[in-house]
């Protein structure tokens, strides 16, 4: 997005105040970009010949009123010396942001020729010194810009004065009361509008520009911020499902592995044990298709306001009230499992007991895999102040199932942990077994 478009999207979005030249300004910048006028000097220069033009044109009606309304003509040297040095003094803005100083002070200097060419009682002064105040105003620092209109001014009016009609031709024009004293104190009023004036324009123009522009800037951070969390916050989300998906996987399937295989063998020799271990397995893959729905229809339909979640059209999230199932599972695939429950129950967080169920359905998992044949004991402790969860079983056979693969148990669970809070501890037993413990501190807002 290009710098003007960024502008143009912070003032819609309100981040940029909106001003009352800005669509005359877009527009002027959309024509001139359209006759090809596209840089700072491109542009100055086109702006430096459209006043020049102007400046001469209103030099030759000065002329002309003259003549008309005085009946006295200047000499066509001086007209011609004039119109040079208008015509000068407009293409110094051809630099005028480049070297402002220069463009306001050489103006100045040119101006002051003009006054010595003209008779002291007419006053003409061109365009240029207008627009080379506004620009020190949008571009100098105040030290500065105060500095050189200071020498401005003192040039226009302490040079200027003395030298007004020096070199003008001998016209015949009623003098003015008082002369040059009434030339200066006119010299002096003048330099307000002339100077004064159109670098305070500048200076409003060129803080404005400078305040839009940070906060155009303000703006884009603020965006990039705001994509950036949004990104943030989708590889949560992404990691959040590869975790379900992986405990669902781990759990439900290497069952159905481990009841294939149990049923294979029974093939010919008990049929009727062979089915019942068969359907186990045909329904654990209801389970886990049932499953796997609930968290691939959270990715396909994120605005159905929950009802995958709360399984209105999929599996529920399943946490500690579906332990005794989980259990009754694991039993029916030959572990011995003991649960102990401590403490008078209470429920968790929504995200704690989703947790508790997955870090014991992964335990149950390990235990079945790694340690085949051992005892596991579950062990939930409610305590007023901290949940305790435990895992742990003792030495049991070599691995059932192939699980190198996996790799991602420990590590999901741990990253839940860190999810809710909570303090998890992983490692081998004194007696050769493994356990898994899980502690979370608790108050009156999580239960």
């Amino acid at each position: 997005m290009s710098e003007r478009d960024q502008d143009t999207a912070a003032r819609a979005a309100g981040a940029v105040p909106a001003s009352p030249f800005a669509g005359a300004a877009d527009l002027a910048d959309t024509l001139l970009d359209r006759v090809g006028l596209r840089g700072e000097t491109a542009r100055d220069s086109a702006l430096a010949v459209v006043v020049a033009a102007a400046s001469v044109g209103l030099l030759g009606l000065v002329a002309f009123l003259l003549e008309r309304l005085e009946g006295e003509a200047l000499p066509l040297g001086t007209t011609a010396s004039l119109a040079a040095a208008v015509a000068v003094q407009s293409l110094l803005l051809a630099v005028r942001r480049r070297f402002p100083e220069f463009c306001l002070l050489a103006g100045t200097a040119i101006q002051v020729l003009v006054m010595a060419l003209l008779p002291l009682e007419v006053g003409f002064q061109g365009l240029a010194l207008f627009v080379a105040a506004y620009t020190c105003g949008t571009r100098l620092p105040t030290l500065r810009l105060t500095a050189v209109t200071v020498v401005a001014v003192a040039l226009y009016w302490l040079v200027g004065g003395p030298v007004q009609g020096m070199l003008a031709p001998s016209v015949d024009l009623v003098p003015l009361p008082e002369g040059a004293l009434m030339a200066w104190l006119g010299l002096l009023v003048s330099a307000v509008p002339t100077f004064v004036l159109p670098a305070l324009v500048g200076v409003y123009t060129g803080t404005r520009r400078r305040y839009t522009e940070l906060l155009r800037l303000r703006a884009a951070e603020e965006i990039r911020a705001q994509r950036e969390r949004a990104e943030a916050a989708v590889r949560s989300e992404r990691t959040r499902m590869a975790r379900e998906l992986h405990d669902i996987a781990a759990h439900h399937l290497s069952g159905m592995v481990v009841q294939a295989g149990a049923a294979e063998r029974l093939v010919g020799r008990d049929d009727g044990a062979a089915r019942e271990a068969m359907a186990w397995v045909r329904s654990q893959g209801k389970e886990t298709l049932a499953s796997l729905r609930s968290v691939v229809g959270a990715l396909r339909d994120p605005g159905d306001d929950g009802r995958t979640a709360r399984g209105d059209g999929g599996a529920p999230v399943p946490g500690l009230s579906a332990l005794d199932r989980l259990v009754g599972t694991e039993r029916d695939l030959g572990t011995a499992i003991e649960v102990v429950r401590e403490g008078e129950a209470y429920s968790l967080a929504p995200i704690a007991d989703v947790t508790a169920y997955r870090l014991v359905q992964e335990a149950l998992s390990n235990a079945r895999d790694h340690a085949a044949g051992a005892r596991v004991r579950v062990l939930l402790r409610y305590g007023p102040e901290r949940f305790a969860l435990e895992v742990a079983n003792g030495p049991g056979g070599s691995r059932t199932t192939e699980r190198e693969h996996r790799g991602l148990g420990v590590l999901g669970m741990r990253e839940r942990a860190q999810v809710v809070g909570a303090d998890l501890e992983v490692g081998p037993t004194g007696e050769g077994g493994w356990r898994v413990r899980w502690e979370m501190p608790m108050d009156g807002d999580e239960r």
